[in-house]
């Protein structure tokens, strides 16, 4: 049995036994449930449940057992967090509104572009699904929902629109305001794969892989894995920017070709 496989089978009752009625459902997400996970990925645990001992989790024998057990793998080099803990009413509730199209945006320190539900939940692996929940909404998320597709177009679509032709873009070139430049170029770049993956009906994969996954989507805009790289590495020189400025919205009008296509 491989390392991870023991990791799982010694965590799972655990993770599951903070649940109320002890039988919570247990999945894998983050590079792991993607099956992307490298030297450097760690496990990123999920529960589901009605409710959770208490009246705090964190001081029941239950929880005592998990902590216990997880600092004993911390401590042969395993990289893992904890758990996050989740009752299936907030989930579903979420969900819902992702399916008709109404984006539910949750904002973590450990996410840089928000947390995205529908990549979670599709893309997770299931481990203990006592209540057949977790699958029930991967099925439901088996096809992007049409939905969805034309809200992420039309939202990421707007942004990147709007700073193609915004005059104070070209404004912060001239005076070299670093800080605007980076925090706008990354903010473009997410819009970018953010539309190419929706374009494609495919999960937006969320902090990770972004590169890579989209240079394996089926429709894309010529050279577009070569361009991104050069946009996000621009490299030195006294007109990086306003090439980089240029780079990007000559992208914008290929996406705008690609989707009227």
């Amino acid at each position: 049995m491989s390392r991870e496989a023991e990791l799982i089978a010694a965590m799972t009752p655990l993770i599951a036994d903070l649940a109320e009625e002890g039988n919570g459902a247990v999945a894998l997400a983050g590079s792991r449930g993607k099956g992307r996970s490298d030297a450097q990925s760690d496990f990123d645990f999920r529960v589901y449940a009605d409710a959770y001992r208490g009246p705090e989790v964190r001081q029941t024998a239950a929880w005592w057992r998990f902590e216990t057990a997880l600092r004993g793998w911390q401590a042969e080099g395993i990289r893992m967090d904890g758990v996050w803990m989740r009752r299936y009413a907030g989930v579903q509730r979420d969900l819902d509104s992702w399916l008709a199209g109404i984006l539910v945006p949750k904002s973590f320190e450990w996410t840089i572009w928000g947390y995205h539900l529908p990549t979670d939940l599709a893309s997770q692996q299931i481990i203990a699904d006592p209540r057949g929940l977790l699958a029930k909404w991967k099925q439901q998320l088996a096809q992007y929902p049409e939905a969805l597709r034309a809200t992420v177009l039309s939202h990421y679509m707007d942004i990147l629109r709007y700073w193609a032709r915004d005059y104070h873009y070209e404004s912060k070139v001239a005076r070299r305001d670093l800080v605007f430049l980076v925090g706008l170029t990354g903010k473009l770049a997410n819009a970018i794969l953010q539309t190419v993956f929706a374009f494609n009906r495919v999960y937006f994969p969320g902090d990770g892989w972004n590169l890579p996954m989209a240079a394996e989507l089926e429709r894309l805009p010529p050279d577009f894995l070569q361009r991104m790289t050069t946009i996000l590495e621009p490299g030195q020189g006294p007109d990086i920017w306003r090439r980089q400025r240029m780079e990007l919205i000559g992208l914008i009008v290929d996406l705008e070709a690609m989707i009227a296509a």
